[in-house]
Parts: C-alpha cells; structure tokens; sequence
C-alpha cells in the first residue's frame, strides 16, 4: 500500500470556482481527508475552515505565489494559520531571463530570510521545484546549488516529480540525494512519449492517470519512505482530473 494522498487544490481549480461545497463533497466521497490549497477561490479562510472541518478534511499545507509572499506575508501568515497549514509553499520564481547562478544565489538568500520570518511565527517555508532550476551547473544542477546554500532549519522543499522527470533528471534519486530536505510531494505522471525541456511548462493533456506515464512511481514511492516527505498530494492539472483521480488512487492503493 502506498502513502494515503492529499489533493492540491489545484486539480479540482476549474470545479471549486464554480462549485466549492460540491468539489469538497466529491474529495470527501473518494476518501481523501487532506488538501494543499493553493487559492482561496474567492472566500476567505474562516469560511473554507468551516467548510473543510465539517467534512473531516485538514489543510495541511497553503500555496501562494511570490508576490503574496513578498508583499502580503502577514494576510499569507493568518490565513495559512486560520487554514490550520504547518507549510506555506511557493511554486513558482518570477525570472524573465534563463535561470542562472546568481539568480539560484539569490533566491537562495531570499528564501532563507523568508523561512526564517515564518519559522519565527511557526510555519515551514517549502519551495516547490518546477523544471527550470535543473540547468546543468558543475556536476550537477542549479536546484542542488539551490538546496546547499539554503538553511535546513529555514527552508523544506515540496517535490513534484514531473518538475524534476520533465527536465530530465530521477525523481527517486533526488529523494535519495537530500532525503532530509523534502517535506511534501506532488504526485503525478507524464504522458508516455513527451519530451521534456528546461521550460517548466507543458501541455496540461500531458498529465495522466498514475501509473500509465513515463514515471516509474514504485521507485519514487520506495525513495520517499526513507526520507523525510510528509505529506504526498496528487495534482492532475489534467481538465479530465475529476474522472483520472479516483484511477489515480486506485493505482496507488493496489501498489
């Protein structure tokens, strides 16, 4: 038997703008009892709270992009704590030129500093890796420069394993490499055929049902008990996630 999964909020994006109560209602039916929100969808955090606890369904983990980050921490900060999330992530770096040593340098620093400001305040900072920062560097890669010059007490890493398989590198032996630094994970799988690249971007039709791609989950999954990965939340950016989810978890629970 595999992890029991969260979902990202993300995978049901186009079904909880129109319908919140009822998106939560089907999350519930298929078994799952903890979300990654990564948008309000409108409402404010009291009334999700309200909305999750009554379907026995915990928050654990809160996205928000960099410019909320930046600019808005302290709203971020109560509402990842109304949510009840121990984890705020950010899944995307703003950059308008290649990613590139000083800007990994940067951004480095940047997340110390703000892992340290919401540690203070009892939350667990944790990046989200996204294909982009694995251009070749030395003898390996920008994110490893990216994870060796931030702060282990300050900053966690969520992995989504088609960011690291896209640009062509191991889920599984990431994991193995810095088995203390991931804290959550996104599960999903890459439609067999497709080529990867440095882009961070892809056609949403490329993920499919766990299983049937191009990752190799078992490995992934084996790499991940031994390391220090929370929570595991399946995101299906696919808009036919409302009917590949429940294959997605039938998969897992047969693994």
């Amino acid at each position: 038997m595999g992890p029991r999964p969260g979902i990202v909020s993300y995978t049901f994006r186009n079904e909880f703008s129109k319908d919140i109560p009822g998106t939560l209602d089907y999350i519930q039916s298929l078994g799952i009892d903890n979300i990654e929100f990564s948008n309000l969808f409108g409402q404010n955090a009291h009334d999700l709270k309200v909305m999750i606890d009554r379907r026995g369904i915990r928050c654990t983990s809160y996205g928000v992009s960099w410019d909320d980050l930046m600019n808005k921490r302290s709203q971020v900060v109560e509402n990842a704590k109304i949510l009840g999330a121990k984890y705020v992530r950010v899944a995307w770096m703003p950059h308008d030129k290649p990613w590139d040593l000083e800007f990994t340098r940067q951004t480095a620093a940047a997340f110390n500093e703000i892992g340290r400001d919401l540690k203070a305040q009892g939350l667990v900072f944790c990046y989200h890796n996204h294909g982009y920062e694995f251009q070749a560097h030395g003898k390996g890669t920008l994110f490893d420069v990216l994870v060796q010059e931030t702060n282990p007490e300050y900053v966690g890493y969520e992995i989504d394993i088609l960011w690291v398989h896209f640009p062509g590198q191991d889920p599984a032996r990431l994991i193995k490499k810095y088995p203390r630094r991931f804290k959550l994970m996104h599960l999903k799988d890459l439609k067999t055929g497709v080529q990867g690249d440095l882009s961070g971007k892809t056609s949403t039709d490329h993920d499919v049902i766990l299983g049937t791609g191009q990752i190799d989950l078992k490995k992934v999954l084996k790499a991940s008990k031994k390391s220090s990965i929370e929570h595991f939340y399946i995101e299906d950016e696919n808009v036919k996630a409302w009917d590949q989810v429940p294959q997605s978890l039938k998969y897992l629970k047969e693994m």
